[in-house]
């Protein structure tokens, strides 16, 4: 048992950081734990980046609009450099899939070509924008911490629930085909409450004065993350036959992206 959780834990390292690991075989129970521990490595994502964010801030001119735009800048680089950008990848092949309009399978041979269509980079760089913006008015307003924690481990939760049964997988090979239907429901609620709640008491921290306006805040960010990735994930079962890797990446973009702007309002 101990075993096997130490292979889901470097799987799940393996899929969703830019740390090497040793190579896992891994089967579809493996997989399916992989994926719930996910969000406990976007936790250590969003506190690195955090991180960077803190450090960069301290040589800054505190006077200067630098002070704000360039840590978020360098926060949300953070991000993409740890994960190899693979989640902005997907996000890419998946909107170009779902933009061609073509036949499922026609879709899926687009988003397995080796380029990226003007959909797919326009729909990175809104990502990318979007991402920027919110984490600077979560700076200004003294919350950027609690902003990148709460949307980073809300990103890797939308892919959990891509896991969900009757969520099929699109293809009989590949990362969707391991991981499709292996994430119990009563297990998933357990994790978006926990979930939930924590983002609840992160938000109670924030910099505003007003611990209930921000928990309220935080739980708020954690169901718009989820809402927007259901949507897309919806779209993409019927666009596309079901989830794909490149689908996965794509819930966890949206759901960071529409997280950190709920964190901003």
């Amino acid at each position: 048992m101990i075993g096997g959780f130490i292979d889901a834990l470097r799987l799940s390292i393996g899929l969703f950081t830019v740390v090497p690991v040793r190579p896992v075989t891994p089967t579809r129970r493996i997989a399916g734990v992989a994926m719930l521990l996910s969000p406990t490595i976007g936790l250590g994502l969003g506190v690195a980046a955090a991180a960077v964010v803190f450090l960069s801030r301290l040589p800054l001119d505190k006077g200067s609009s630098g002070t704000l735009l360039l840590p978020a800048v360098l926060g949300v680089t953070t991000m993409a450099l740890l994960t190899r950008g693979l989640h902005l990848d997907g996000l890419a092949d998946t909107i170009d899939g779902l933009g061609s309009m073509l036949p499922a399978e026609q879709a899926r041979a687009v988003m397995r070509r080796g380029d990226v269509g003007p959909m797919g980079v326009v729909a990175v760089m809104l990502a990318l924008l979007l991402q920027v913006a919110a984490l600077t008015v979560g700076i200004i307003d003294g919350r950027g911490t609690e902003t990148l924690v709460v949307a980073v481990v809300t990103g890797r939760l939308a892919a959990v629930l891509g896991c969900l049964p009757r969520v099929p997988a699109a293809e009989r090979s590949g990362l969707g085909a391991m991981v499709s239907g292996t994430v119990a429901r009563s297990t998933a609620l357990v994790l978006v409450l926990l979930i939930g709640w924590a983002a609840a008491a992160a938000g109670a921290l924030d910099g505003d004065g007003d611990a209930g306006r921000g928990a309220v805040r935080g739980v708020v960010a954690v169901a718009a993350g989820l809402a927007v990735a259901t949507v897309l994930r919806r779209h993409a079962v019927r666009r596309l036959g079901g989830i794909t890797g490149d689908v996965l990446g794509a819930l966890v973009e949206v759901a960071t992206t529409a997280s950190m702007v709920a964190m901003a309002l």
